[in-house]
């Protein structure tokens, strides 16, 4: 085929009749004109043509072969080989390389220098030292050291005055004041009343509880507030101001009360300047509107009445009674600290006693639901301390408390 193309392309350059044309003609007008024309002679034998053989190739390494794809071979021809990559030789180590390859960079080893050493400054004499003789400076220095020794001890008009030594400072330990022990509620009456006689006052101390509870005074359910009537009275005198009109303030008057008024007592205490002639207050529901003129006035000193500690109410007169014969409002405070008067030094022990015991009972009414996980006393009632106004305090044992206020509560009952 090489061949035949060969000849097709060389005809077609020289158009002028060949001798190989004849070949080219069908073997049906041969055998027509054979007859009448002569045969052409035979074409000229084809030798056949070959070519040195290429030296073979030497295989790629192994590194720079790749799979063959499924397809390759199978044709007519066989795939060609991939020519061969010459091999780079390695390249050195970098620091950016070193960074981030793990043990297979060279080993660095540390390079170590020599140690600088400063010289050593240049020595010069001093004003009038010889030089050369460097135990005159030491002698100097001696004598500079024992004129200072000299100097400690001065002395005034010839008379020599020794310097205080001061001594050294020490650490002093801080003492601890040694706790009281708690005692029954009698003897800590006894004690009260010694330590009040033996300083004379001007005026007459009171008895003071402080109680110190297991709650949480920033929670609203565990509020500890109540009021009690106090079976021998506080000692002091109270005045009561009744805030009424009509009626009730009639009933008020009569009981005993010292200051009644409507409208015109709350415009006085309004523009009294914070002056106030009553130690208790008791309104009607009424007058409950009315007050909130002055409630910046009476609420910071504990006068506003309250319907739960029985200061507002339509029974004036048994108010009033009420808060002339004794009664005691109490509240906790921001430290969970109970302060109530129970009386007077000049009370009897029985007295106080009996007073002690009411507060007591009255203190367990108030105790709060959501208090849970305590007993009677354990983790309601922590510290029970009896004093007088002026006087140190004594703690009190719980179950001498208990048994005071069992005792108020059958008599009470009796």
């Amino acid at each position: 085929m090489a061949h035949l193309r060969l000849l097709l392309s060389h005809s077609r350059r020289h158009p002028q009749p060949h001798r190989l044309l004849p070949l080219f003609h069908f073997s049906s007008d041969a055998n027509s004109n054979s007859s009448s024309a002569p045969r052409p002679p035979p074409p000229p034998p084809i030798k056949p043509v070959s070519y040195a053989p290429k030296p073979k190739q030497e295989a790629p390494p192994e590194e720079f072969t790749a799979p063959l794809a499924p397809d390759a071979g199978r044709g007519d021809q066989p795939p060609l080989p991939r020519r061969p990559q010459q091999q780079q030789p390695p390249r050195e180590w970098t620091r950016q390389d070193m960074r981030f390859v793990k043990d297979a960079a060279p080993s660095i080893s540390p390079v170590s220098y020599p140690t600088k050493v400063a010289p050593l400054p240049e020595y010069r004499p001093a004003d009038g030292e010889v030089e050369g003789a460097p135990g005159d400076g030491l002698r100097g220095e001696g004598e500079r050291i024992q004129m200072d020794a000299a100097r400690a001890g001065r002395s005034i008009f010839g008379v020599p005055v020794e310097e205080e030594q001061v001594p050294y400072p020490t650490i002093i330990p801080v003492v601890k004041r040694p706790q009281k022990v708690a005692i029954d509620l009698v003897d800590a009456i006894r004690l009260v009343k010694t330590s009040a006689t033996e300083k004379k006052r001007n005026f007459v101390e009171t008895i003071e509880a402080h109680v110190m509870l297991g709650v949480d005074p920033r929670r609203g359910d565990q509020m500890v507030r109540g009021a009690l009537t106090l079976p021998h009275g506080t000692g002091k005198t109270v005045r009561v101001a009744v805030f009424a009109e009509g009626p009730a303030a009639d009933e008020a008057k009569a009981a005993g009360a010292d200051v009644v008024g409507g409208d015109e007592l709350i415009e006085e205490v309004r523009k009294g300047g914070g002056k106030l002639s009553f130690d208790k207050c008791i309104a009607t529901p009424m007058f409950m509107p009315r007050l909130s003129k002055v409630a910046r006035i009476l609420g910071p000193r504990g006068l506003m009445p309250n319907p739960k500690l029985g200061s507002v109410t339509n029974d004036v007169s048994g108010a009033v009674k009420a808060a002339k014969s004794g009664r005691v409002d109490f509240k906790i405070d921001k430290t969970a600290i109970v302060h109530v008067g129970l009386g007077k030094v000049n009370f009897s022990e029985e007295s106080l006693r009996e007073n002690i015991g009411a507060f007591v009972h009255a203190l367990l009414l108030a105790k709060p639901v959501g208090l849970k996980k305590t007993s009677k006393y354990v983790g309601y009632v922590k510290k029970f301390t009896l004093s007088s106004t002026m006087g140190p305090g004594f703690p009190v044992t719980i179950p001498s408390l208990s048994v005071a206020a069992d005792h108020y509560n059958k008599v009470q009952v009796s």
